[in-house]
């Protein structure tokens, strides 16, 4: 099983913006802060945060790994 998508892009590309060229990934991250907000919010709501070692590392890895996982995930369409 291959990680690349089946066109064999490796690269997003940029996304001519009123001619600024923006990263593509920049609406992967606009479109993660709402999931991590919302999950951070019921994580916080449920005390999970107090049985982590260091609530603000597990905070910015969950972040990190929502990130990730949308960016492979769309990269692959």
């Amino acid at each position: 099983m291959t990680l690349l998508p089946p066109e064999g892009r490796i690269m997003y590309e940029e996304i001519n913006i009123f001619t600024f060229l923006v990263p593509g990934l920049l609406f992967v991250l606009l479109g993660c802060v709402p999931l991590f907000v919302g999950l951070d919010l019921a994580l916080a709501r449920t005390g999970v945060y107090r049985h982590v070692w260091h609530p603000a590392l597990f905070r910015a890895s969950l972040f990190v790994a929502l990130f990730c996982g949308a960016s492979w995930l769309t990269h692959a369409w």
